[in-house]
C-alpha cells in the first residue's frame, strides 16, 4: 500500500498541467475507418498538423503537442462514447471527430456535459448544432453553401436543370435552389441516386434520354469519381453537357481520362492554393503521402482533400488559442461523475475569438454557435479542351487543370476574377478553334440558295447566299470549320400542342446540329429552348400581294382630269357669262347696228348677241375655237376678255392632267393594310406553317391579329403553306395574300414585278444565329461574340443586284390625287 502511494502522486501530477509552464498538451482524435482505407485521411491530416506545429518553435515555444487517437467502426455510437470517455480521463483540451452523425451526436453530448470543446470538420445537420455551446465546426455553414449553389446557377443563366443527390442531407444543401423556381423562372428536376448502389447508369440513361444537359451532382468525392467514369461510358462527356459538383474535393479528382472530352465541369474549392504557404504545405503533404501505400479513391496521388485541410486548420486552431491561455490546467474527467472541466468555457471562448489564415482561407468563427459563416469559395471550371492552363505562374500541378472563374464570399456574393474578366473575349475563340461544327439551314432566297454551276458541286460548295457569307465570316473570326446541312423536315421550328418542337429548333435541342444559320427569327418561346446570338438583321412582318391589274378606260374617261365639281362650275360659269354678255349687249348702244348700211335712213337695227349667239360665243371660247361674233362695246369686250383668260387656265390644266392620265395606268388595290385583310374574307391569306410569322399570330393578344389567326386556323389546309416558294406561287395564281418577313418581300418584289408589299410593318424583330443552350459559341455570358452585322448591307446589296429587277413605276400614286379639284 505504501509503494502505490508514490505512483498515485505521479499520475496526479501528470494530470495537473499548467499551460503557462507545462511542456505537454494533449488533444484527442476519434476516427472512423473504412474497409478500403488502411488509415483515414482525417487521421493522417491530424498527425501531419501535430508534427508541423511541434516543428514550428515560434508558434508554441514552451509546449509540445501530443495526441491520443482512437479508431472506431462506422456508425458505432456506443463505441464512440466509450472511447471519448477514455480520452477525457487522460486529460485532453479538445476532442476531434468522428465524422458520421450517429457517432458525432454521442461524442458531442458527452463533451457538452463535461464542457470540453468538441471540434468538427465535416458537414453536420444544423438541428444538433443549435443547442451545443461547446461545439465548433470549421466546415462552411450549410445555408451559405446553398446560396453559393444558387448564385452559380444564376451566373450561368441556366433555365432548366436536374439535381441528383446521394443522401437526404443533399436536399438541405439544395434548399435555396429548390425554392428558386418561383423567383428565378427555373425549371428544376430532383432525382436521387440509389442508396448503397454506386451504379448510376440507369439514372444517367434516363437523363440522357430526357435531354437533361445541366446537372448538379450532390455527392461525395468517391461517388463523383464513379459518376465521371459512368458518364464517360454513357457518352455524356461532351461539350453539350455541363456538370456541377457540390463536393469541395472536385479539384482533387483524377480527371486525366477526360482531358480532351470537351465536357463542361464546374465546382467549388475551399483551399486557398494561391497562397505560397498553402502551396508549400500541400507539396509537403504530397511528398509524405507518395511514400506510403497507394489507395484507390479516385483522387490524384498525394493530393490533400478539403477534409484533410480542414482537420489541419482545426488542429492549428488549438495552437492559436493556447498562445493566449494562461493559468489554465487540464483535468482528468470522468464521464460517470458529470463534473465539468472548470477551464472549459474560458478555453472555448479563446477558440471563438481566434482568427488566422489557414489552408482553407481566413478562419473566423461565429461567437454564438461556433460555426464558420464567413468564408471564400473559389468557383473553378475545367478548361474546355482540358489542356494545361495555370492560375498563377509557377503554380503547383493542381492549377494546371482548372481555372478560377470567380470567388464567392458568404457575405459579398460572387466576384469574377481579374483573369476571367481579361480573357472573356478570347474564351470563345479558344474553345472553337479547329473544331468542325454542324450547321443546319433551310433553302430561302436570298439567304440560302443552291449555287448555279455547270459542274456537279458537293459539300458546302452547293450553297450560296447571305447566310453562307455570314457563316464564312464567322468561321474566319472564331477559327472553326463547318459542314452545312439542310434541315430534314424543311421547317424553321415551332412548338405543337404537346410542347414538342420541329425544324431547325428541334435539331439544336437534340444536338443534331451545332448552329442554325438561316433567316431564323428570335422569339421568346424559342429562347426558352435554344440560345440566339445578337440579331444580324432587323425586320418585321408585312403583306405580300400581287399588283392590281390595270382597268380599261370608260366612255367618259375624258372627264377624269377634272373633278366633277370643276366641270359643274365650268358649265355654270359658261352659262353665267353668256347671260351677262347677252344683257350687257342689250344695254350698250354700240352693239346695235343697221343691217342695211346702204339705207342710212332705215330705222331697223339689230344686235348680234342674241341669247343663242351669246352661248355660242362662250362655248367657242371654252373649246378654244373662234367665232364670227366680235364684241364692239368696251363693256362686252371686258366680259369676253375675262372669259377667254378663264378658259385659257382651265384648258391648260385639263391638257396637263390628261397627259398624266394617259401615261399612268389606273390600279385599284383591294387591300391597304392588315386591318383590311381582317375585315374581309374574299381574299385568303396565310403564312408559312410552323414558322415565326404563324407563331406571332397564334400567340398575339391584339384583337385584329387574333381575328386573322382565327381565319387562318379555320383554313389551315389552304391558308398555311409549306414554304415561301409555295406561298409566292399562290399569290401569283390565286386571290391570296402572303404574310411574311419584310426583307424577303423586298427581295421578291424586286425580282417579280407583279408582286408588291402592302402596308407597313406589323411587328419588329430580328434574325439571329441559333445554338443549343450554353453552347461554346455563346459560352461567355458577359460578352458573346458579335456577328459581323456591319457587313450585312454590302452582302445583302450583292443579292439585291442579282437580275434585272423592276423599274420604278408611278402606279402607287393614289388615283384621286391626279385630279384637279377644289380643296
Amino acid at each position: 500500500m505504501g509503494e502505490g502511494k508514490p505512483l498515485f502522486l505521479v499520475v496526479v501530477c501528470a494530470a495537473q498541467l499548467c499551460l503557462s509552464s507545462a511542456q505537454v498538451l494533449r488533444i484527442g482524435g476519434i476516427f472512423e475507418t473504412r474497409e478500403s482505407e488502411l488509415v483515414s485521411m482525417d487521421e493522417l491530416a491530424f498527425k501531419f498538423a501535430v508534427n508541423n506545429i511541434n516543428r514550428n518553435k515560434t508558434l508554441m515555444p514552451n509546449t509540445t503537442l501530443t495526441y491520443d487517437i482512437q479508431r472506431i467502426n462506422l456508425f458505432d455510437g456506443f463505441e464512440a462514447s466509450r472511447r471519448v470517455c477514455d480520452q477525457l480521463a487522460l486529460g485532453v483540451v479538445a476532442v476531434f471527430g468522428p465524422s458520421h452523425s450517429s457517432s458525432v451526436s454521442a461524442v458531442q453530448s458527452i463533451c457538452n456535459a463535461l464542457e470540453v470543446p468538441h471540434i468538427q470538420t465535416r458537414w453536420k445537420h444544423p438541428s444538433v448544432d443549435n443547442k451545443d455551446t461547446f461545439f465548433i465546426n470549421l466546415y462552411p455553414e450549410y445555408t451559405a453553401i446553398a446560396r453559393a449553389i444558387l448564385d452559380v446557377v444564376t451566373f450561368f443563366k441556366w433555365r432548366k436543370l436536374t439535381v441528383v443527390y446521394e443522401d437526404s442531407t443533399g436536399l438541405m444543401r439544395m434548399q435555396e435552389l429548390i425554392k428558386a423556381p418561383a423567383k428565378f423562372n427555373l425549371k428544376v428536376k430532383i432525382r436521387q441516386l440509389t442508396p448503397g448502389n454506386q451504379d448510376a447508369r440507369p439514372l444517367l440513361k434516363e437523363l440522357k434520354k430526357d435531354k437533361e444537359f445541366f446537372i448538379i451532382f450532390d455527392c461525395s468525392y468517391r461517388m463523383a469519381a464513379e459518376l465521371l467514369k459512368q458518364l464517360s461510358s454513357m457518352g455524356m462527356m461532351t461539350e453539350y453537357y455541363h456538370f456541377f459538383f457540390t463536393t469541395l474535393d472536385l479539384f482533387a479528382l483524377d480527371l486525366e481520362p477526360y482531358r480532351y472530352s470537351g465536357v463542361n465541369m464546374t465546382g467549388f474549392r475551399l483551399l486557398n492554393i494561391d497562397d505560397p504557404w498553402v502551396a508549400a504545405t500541400m507539396d509537403k503533404w504530397a511528398g509524405e503521402r507518395l511514400q506510403g501505400p497507394k489507395q484507390e479513391s479516385g483522387l490524384m496521388d498525394g493530393v490533400m482533400t478539403t477534409d484533410a485541410a480542414l482537420m489541419y486548420d482545426a488542429v492549428f486552431m488549438v495552437a492559436v488559442a493556447s498562445q493566449r491561455a494562461t493559468q489554465m490546467t487540464v483535468s482528468s474527467l470522468q464521464c460517470h461523475r458529470h463534473k465539468p472541466w472548470r477551464f472549459g468555457p474560458r478555453f472555448m471562448n479563446l477558440f471563438k475569438e481566434a482568427q488566422w489564415d489557414g489552408l482553407t482561407g481566413h478562419i473566423v468563427l461565429n461567437k454564438t454557435d461556433g460555426l464558420r459563416r464567413d468564408f471564400d469559395l473559389d468557383i473553378i471550371s475545367l478548361k474546355e479542351d482540358g489542356t494545361a492552363r495555370g492560375i498563377v505562374e509557377g503554380g503547383s500541378r493542381l492549377t494546371k487543370r482548372w481555372i478560377k472563374i470567380a470567388v464567392w464570399n458568404s457575405y459579398r456574393g460572387m466576384n469574377l476574377t481579374e483573369k476571367t474578366t481579361r480573357d472573356k473575349n478570347t474564351n470563345v475563340t479558344d474553345s472553337l478553334a479547329n473544331r468542325t461544327l454542324i450547321v443546319t439551314t433551310i433553302l430561302e432566297n436570298p439567304y440560302v440558295m443552291y449555287k448555279k454551276s455547270d459542274k456537279e458541286l458537293s459539300g458546302n460548295d452547293r450553297f450560296e447566299g447571305y447566310c453562307l457569307d455570314l457563316l464564312k465570316e464567322l468561321s474566319n473570326i472564331l477559327g472553326f470549320t463547318y459542314e452545312v446541312r439542310l434541315v430534314a423536315d424543311g421547317k424553321y421550328g415551332a412548338q405543337n400542342d404537346k410542347g414538342e418542337w420541329n425544324g431547325m429548333v428541334r435539331e439544336l435541342i437534340d444536338h443534331v446540329a451545332d448552329l442554325a444559320v438561316a433567316p431564323l427569327t428570335i422569339t421568346y418561346v424559342r429562347e426558352k429552348v435554344i440560345d440566339f446570338s445578337k440579331p444580324f438583321m432587323t425586320l418585321g412582318i408585312s403583306i405580300l400581294y400581287r399588283k392590281p391589274n390595270g382597268t380599261n378606260p370608260g366612255v367618259f374617261s375624258f372627264l377624269n382630269p377634272l373633278s366633277p365639281d370643276i366641270w359643274m362650275y365650268v358649265l355654270l360659269a359658261c352659262t353665267g357669262v353668256s347671260c351677262v354678255l347677252f344683257v350687257i349687249a342689250r344695254f350698250t348702244p354700240y352693239e346695235w347696228y343697221n343691217p342695211h348700211p346702204c339705207n342710212p335712213s332705215s330705222t331697223l337695227i339689230q344686235n348680234n348677241f342674241t341669247l343663242l349667239n351669246s352661248f355660242w360665243f362662250g362655248i367657242g371660247a371654252l373649246m378654244r375655237q373662234g367665232s364670227e361674233l366680235m364684241p364692239k362695246a368696251l363693256s362686252t369686250r371686258i366680259v369676253g376678255g375675262i372669259w377667254w383668260f378663264f378658259t385659257l387656265i382651265i384648258i391648260s390644266s385639263y391638257t396637263a392632267n390628261l397627259a398624266a392620265f394617259l401615261t399612268v395606268e389606273r390600279m385599284d388595290a383591294p387591300i391597304d393594310s392588315a386591318d383590311d385583310l381582317a375585315k374581309q374574307t374574299r381574299i385568303e391569306y396565310g403564312a408559312v406553317r410552323d414558322g415565326s410569322t404563324m407563331t406571332f399570330f397564334k400567340k398575339s393578344k391584339i384583337s385584329t391579329y387574333e381575328k386573322m389567326w382565327t381565319f387562318m386556323s379555320s383554313r389551315q389546309n389552304t391558308a398555311l403553306v409549306k414554304n415561301n416558294k409555295e406561298g409566292i406561287t399562290r399569290v401569283l395564281t390565286t386571290d391570296y395574300a402572303m404574310l411574311m418577313e419584310s426583307t424577303s418581300i423586298e427581295y421578291i418584289s424586286q425580282r417579280n414585278c407583279n408582286l408588291t408589299q402592302i402596308g407597313g410593318l406589323i411587328d419588329s424583330k430580328g434574325y439571329g444565329v441559333g445554338t443549343p443552350i450554353a453552347f461554346l459559341f455563346l459560352r461567355s455570358a458577359t460578352a458573346p461574340p458579335r456577328l459581323p452585322a456591319a457587313h450585312g448591307p454590302e452582302v445583302w446589296g450583292q443579292f439585291r443586284g442579282l437580275g434585272a429587277g423592276c423599274k420604278s413605276t408611278c402606279w402607287m400614286v393614289p388615283y384621286a390625287d391626279l385630279r384637279t379639284g377644289i380643296k
